[in-house]
C-alpha cells in the first residue's frame, strides 16, 4: 500500500511517519512529487497499520496497491522519473540516443565510433565487453579490456557509456567503468543479478525478456528498485513471435502501456527489435511517435565484418547521422526535447577514407 501525505508536509513529519511504518516490520520508500509526497510500504503489514496511518497528522490517504510491483508502479510515483547522469537527463520530455557497436573490438574501432556518435548528436556510447551468445563458439567479447577501451573513448569524446553486465560478480567492476549497466533479454529474470544491481546506484537499462509479459517485465524492475537502486530504465527490444522475416517483433504498444503503468523511462531498441538495417530508421521514428524516451541503436563503421555477426542490423555512420537529424526535427512535434550539439560538416566523409 501507499501513504499519500498532505501538501507542504515537513521533512520531520515524513520521517516520523516512516519510522512508524518501519516499526511495523515493513519497509518505507519515500517518493517526492511536485504536489505531494508518497510513501510506499513494501512487505506484509498487519491490517491495522493502514487505519493507524490514516489517523496520523500529515496523512491524507492510505491506498492499497493490488499490483505485484509496487515501487515501479505509477500509483507509487505519479510523476515521471528523470535520471540525471552527469547532466544528461533521461525520462520525461527528454529524448536520448545511445549509439555504437554490438561489441567493443579494438581501441581504434571504439574510438572512431565514439567520435562519430558524438558528431551525429548521440549522448551515450554503447558497446558490449561481455557478450551473451546463443552458440558457445560465437565471439564472447573482449572482457575487462573492452570496458577500459570504451571508457577511454567515451571520456575523450564527451559521451556517457553503457555496457551489458551478465553476472552478479561483474556488477561492481562494470560500475567502475560504465555510466549505465545494461541487463540483456536473456538475463531479465536472473534474479541474483537483479538483486545485486539493487545494491549499487549505477543506472540500469533493463531489457524486456523476449517472451515476457508487461507484468513480468515490471516485476523484474521491482527487484532492482526494492534493493535500493532507483535509477532504472525499461527497454523494449522486441519479443519472439511466429514471424520469421524479422529477428524479433518490436512491440511498439509496449511503450505507451509501460508508461501508463510505470513512472520509469522507456527506451526502444529498433536494432534488436527488427534485426534488419532497413527497418531501424522507420521503427526509430515510430518509437518516437509512440512516446519513447530514447533509443539504443547499433552503428558500426564496417558492419559486414562485425565480430559479432550482427552487422545486418547495424547502421553505417552516415545512416546513423541522417536518422538523428530527422529525429531532431521530429522530436519537438511530438513533445520531446532532443538536446544535442551540431555535427561538423566533414564528420561523415572522413570515416569512409
Amino acid at each position: 500500500m501507499i501513504v499519500i501525505t498532505e501538501p507542504n508536509i515537513t521533512d520531520e513529519r515524513i520521517k516520523e511517519i516512516t519510522i512508524h511504518i518501519e516499526k511495523a516490520g515493513v519497509q518505507a520508500h519515500v517518493s517526492r512529487g511536485t504536489d505531494r509526497t508518497v510513501i510506499g510500504i513494501i512487505g506484509s503489514a498487519a491490517p491495522t497499520l493502514a487505519e493507524h496511518l490514516r489517523q496520523m497528522k500529515g496523512v491524507e490517504n492510505v491506498i492499497k496497491i493490488s499490483k505485484s510491483y509496487k515501487l515501479a508502479s505509477r500509483d507509487f510515483h505519479p510523476d515521471d522519473t528523470i535520471i540525471d547522469i552527469k547532466g544528461v537527463k533521461i525520462g520525461g520530455d527528454n529524448l536520448v540516443i545511445m549509439g555504437g557497436p554490438c561489441a567493443v573490438e579494438s581501441p581504434e574501432q571504439i574510438d572512431e565510433i565514439a567520435r562519430l556518435v558524438k558528431a551525429a548528436g548521440g549522448q551515450v556510447l554503447r558497446g558490449g565487453a561481455f557478450k551473451p551468445r546463443t552458440g558457445p563458439y560465437s565471439f564472447q567479447g573482449v572482457g575487462v579490456e573492452g570496458l577500459a577501451m570504451m571508457t577511454e573513448a567515451g571520456k575523450k569524446h564527451g559521451l556517457l557509456t553503457i555496457t551489458e553486465v551478465m553476472t552478479p560478480e561483474y556488477v561492481d567492476i562494470c560500475s567502475e567503468y560504465a555510466d549505465i549497466l545494461q541487463v540483456g533479454t536473456r538475463n531479465m529474470q536472473n534474479f541474483d543479478l537483479l538483486r545485486k544491481l539493487g545494491t549499487v546506484q549505477t543506472p540500469v537499462l533493463l531489457k524486456r525478456g523476449f517472451s515476457s509479459t508487461y507484468d513480468e517485465f515490471l516485476n523484474a524492475a521491482e527487484y532492482i528498485l526494492a534493493g535500493g537502486n532507483p535509477n532504472v530504465m525499461l527497454c523494449e527490444r522486441g519479443i519472439r513471435t511466429f514471424e520469421a522475416y524479422t529477428r524479433n517483433t518490436l512491440d511498439l504498444a509496449a511503450i505507451p502501456v509501460l508508461q501508463s503503468l510505470s513512472h520509469l523511462p522507456v527506451i526502444s531498441d529498433p536494432s534488436h527489435g527488427t534485426g534488419r538495417r532497413e527497418l531501424v530508421e522507420p521503427m526509430s521514428k515510430a518509437s518516437l511517435a509512440a512516446g519513447a524516451n530514447g533509443m539504443i541503436i547499433e552503428m558500426h563503421t564496417d558492419p559486414d565484418n562485425s565480430m559479432t555477426g550482427d552487422g545486418v542490423q547495424s547502421l553505417f555512420p552516415d545512416q546513423f547521422a541522417k536518422l538523428l537529424r530527422e529525429l531532431e526535427q521530429l522530436a519537438p512535434l511530438l513533445g520531446k526535447q532532443f538536446n544535442t550539439e551540431k555535427q561538423p560538416p566533414s564528420a561523415f566523409v572522413e570515416w569512409k577514407k
